[in-house]
């Protein structure tokens, strides 16, 4: 998949996240703020490759602000940015 655009999903509420992902040409840049980065920073962070591994992306640049989102909510962001930032529009 390839990342054509800025595309952002998700919300500054609490129990949620904002994904923005923008077109990047040296591989995959993540940059990663959040409330609970001490404790789980590091499994957001895998949470997030695993999901540009599953959707086949290789060059993007992700700012994420996390507001102390579960897992799944994490994955339905990214999909959905994703999915708005590049040229497929379905899975």
């Amino acid at each position: 998949m390839e990342v054509i655009k800025k595309a952002c999903a998700g919300t500054r509420e609490k129990s949620d996240i904002e994904i923005c992902i923008t077109p990047g040409n040296a591989g995959i840049r993540l940059s990663i703020e959040s409330v609970v980065k001490q404790q789980f920073g590091k499994a957001i962070g895998c949470t997030i490759y695993a999901v540009l591994e599953e959707m086949n992306v290789k060059d993007a640049v992700i700012e994420v602000q996390d507001f102390g989102a579960p897992d799944f909510v994490i994955r339905a962001r990214m999909k959905t940015a994703l999915l708005r930032a590049a040229k497929e529009e379905t899975l």
